[in-house]
């Protein structure tokens, strides 16, 4: 079929496993702290650490991952992250103390910041320039896919078995994914010479921090991340507040999320190649605070509605659009040491929680206006224009 040639081969392999690799992990991640509390009895601050180790230390790390995939090559690291990945989830499955949980969570923030650089900058590897809003737009979806479909089979799998099987499946599952990538990345980056560096880590990191083009992309892209994490932590409260069962019209609001991603990933992003990554991520940013004022303002299901699907536009615009833009920023032998930078951005997941909770207890009413205004903010560091690889 002609839409399979759009893409090298090794490009709709990597694209499936994403969809393989995150319906399984979306079998059990999302349920680890309901897992931690009914199973191990955790305590709820046990339980905070256990689950905010995995981001912070994925944050921390991604430099390192995208240097290492630069330095050693995509194969190696894809393979060897992938395999001690599923050994984490093995490890979910059977340990007993609040601190292994700690220990092995820490693990998956690691995987994660290893394997994300190094497929994405595989991918960019076997895609021409010209084709890789499409590419990010495509991954994006995957993602959403998985999002959708996994934790439905995980809450069937955990039902139907004892609640640790879906931690033991995904980890086969991750099994199964490192044997048939060997054989494919055997076969398909023999055919090409992927570009590697040869600074030593010291000297990339140097280079990042005098490389005011991807300090502006990292401070913009935390300042939208501060709102993207309200619809996580402080909108379903703010909801509660507001509105009776709160609970329902929230699930209603996850749905409504993922189905307007769906639907409206592939045509956004075929629109938005006709535009510079800049203009792109400047219309996600106006989505994202024109959601946000409206959530502040809403009183019914309709008006929440429509915030939703104003927001999720905002981030279909806004997400694959920054993986573009760092992939412009990047020169060709450091792909995979600039997206692992790029993972510095998650720094706003971790503030945007805390700075919404502050904002949910003091200014309730005006909460989302002042984190709308944070984020119209980003749009004065995207004023310089990346430089092309």
């Amino acid at each position: 079929m002609a839409v399979f040639k759009f893409f090298h081969p090794l490009v709709w392999i990597i694209l499936g496993g994403t969809i393989f690799t995150r319906i399984a992990s979306f079998m059990a991640m999302p349920f680890l702290a309901i897992y931690l509390h009914n199973e191990i009895g955790a305590s709820p601050l046990e339980i905070g650490i256990t689950i905010g180790i995995a981001p912070l230390l994925s944050t921390v790390s991604g430099f390192f991952g995208g240097y290492f995939t630069d330095r050693f090559g995509r194969k190696i690291v894809i393979l060897s992250t992938i395999l001690v990945w599923s050994i984490v989830f093995f490890g979910f499955a059977t340990a007993q103390s609040i601190w292994l949980f700690v220990l092995f969570n820490a693990l998956n923030g690691l995987c994660r910041s290893f394997f994300e650089p190094s497929t994405q900058a595989l991918m960019i590897d076997f895609t021409p320039a010209d084709k890789r809003k499409r590419l990010f737009s495509l991954r994006y979806t995957a993602i959403n896919i998985a999002a959708v479909i996994g934790p439905i089979i995980g809450v069937y799998i955990a039902k139907l078995a004892n609640p640790s099987m879906p931690f033991i499946l995904t980890g086969i599952m991750y099994i199964i994914y490192t044997i048939f990538l060997f054989f494919v990345l055997n076969h398909y980056t023999a055919q090409a010479s992927q570009p590697s560096t040869k600074t030593s880590i010291r000297q990339t990191f140097t280079i990042l921090l005098t490389n005011r083009v991807l300090l502006s992309f990292i401070l913009g892209a935390i300042l939208i991340n501060i709102g993207y994490s309200q619809f996580d932590s402080t909108l379903p409260q703010f909801i509660e507040l507001k509105i009776e069962d709160g609970v329902a019209l929230y699930s209603l609001l996850i749905s409504l999320n993922a189905g307007v991603v769906l639907l409206l990933q592939l045509p956004i992003s075929i629109v938005t190649e006709r535009f510079s990554t800049t203009t792109t991520l400047l219309v996600g940013v106006l989505f994202f605070a024109l959601g946000l004022l409206l959530f502040g303002f809403s009183t019914n299901y309709p008006l929440y509605i429509t915030a939703m699907v104003i927001f999720t536009i905002g981030e279909i615009f806004a997400f694959p659009t920054m993986n573009v833009m760092i992939d412009e920023i990047a020169p060709d032998t450091q792909k995979g040491t600039y997206l692992g930078a790029a993972q510095f951005r998650n720094l706003g997941g971790f503030i945007g929680p805390i700075i919404g909770g502050w904002l949910l207890t003091h200014y309730l009413d005006g909460m989302f206006i002042i984190i709308a205004i944070l984020v119209l903010c980003s749009a004065l560091f995207y004023r310089m224009k990346p430089q092309q690889s």
